[in-house]
């Protein structure tokens, strides 16, 4: 996916998990969406440089939306809306397959048990549920989630694994918001339940994939899919 026209600027504050405070090249001062709820504590540092996506004219509140961060090198995007649309692309080209032949049907926002999951996908013999993760975290080449307890995501796997039992296909997606990394793991800290439910569920036959993504300053598509480490 590709966004509009995009300024570079510096982060200078985020006083609620909604706006942040930031200054564009010309010194002018602006406030922006931040369009993931997530802490991202060790992305948005006061002085690091993000990129703002410009929605002039567009009937919204805020003009500009910070899309992504430069950590010490490393470009993050951390627009949470980003991963299920890159998903769905390559889903529907091919570049991404959970079905065993190309699928008849991609239906976004499925609901199923008590969950709205990501994605149904039908293919001849084949019901496929699967839920999308955007990652953004990183700690030396190790890509981790969540960044931030998420007893959702906690309740998505336990639902997968259920519909695993029940004869469905199923799959949980991490999309790396970045890349260059060598692994992606379950962060324990923020949430210790979550990695023996992503053990549960792949041993239930839940397919467990992660992929990076290759993020420039107005983009993010994806890119290659790199180990689990469970």
């Amino acid at each position: 996916m590709t966004y509009g026209e995009v300024a570079e600027a510096v982060f200078l504050c985020r006083p609620n998990r909604f706006v942040a405070h930031c200054r564009l090249g010309d010194g002018t001062e602006v406030i922006a969406h931040v369009p993931n709820t997530g802490r991202c504590r060790e992305l948005l540092v006061p002085g690091v440089r993000v990129w703002l996506t410009d929605h002039l004219g567009a009937p919204r509140k805020t003009r500009y939306s910070l899309v992504a961060v430069d950590k010490g090198g490393l470009l993050i995007n951390i627009d949470s809306q980003a991963p299920n649309r890159v998903v769905e692309e390559a889903l529907r080209s091919g570049a991404l397959r959970l079905t065993d032949e190309p699928p008849t049907l991609v239906r976004r926002e499925y609901v199923y048990g008590d969950s709205r999951l990501d994605f149904y996908l039908e293919a001849p013999g084949q019901r496929v549920l699967a839920e999308v993760k955007g990652v953004t975290l990183e700690r030396d080449g190790v890509a981790a989630f969540p960044d931030a307890p998420t007893l959702r995501g906690l309740r998505h796997v336990r639902e997968l694994t259920a519909a695993a039992a029940r004869g469905y296909g199923a799959a949980v997606v991490f999309l790396l918001q970045m890349e260059g990394m060598n692994v992606f793991t379950p962060n324990d800290e923020a949430q210790p339940e979550f990695r023996p439910a992503l053990a549960q569920a792949r041993q239930a036959g839940v397919v467990v994939q992660a992929w990076e993504s290759h993020v420039t300053p107005d983009g993010i598509t994806l890119a290659g899919r790199i180990p689990v480490d469970i």
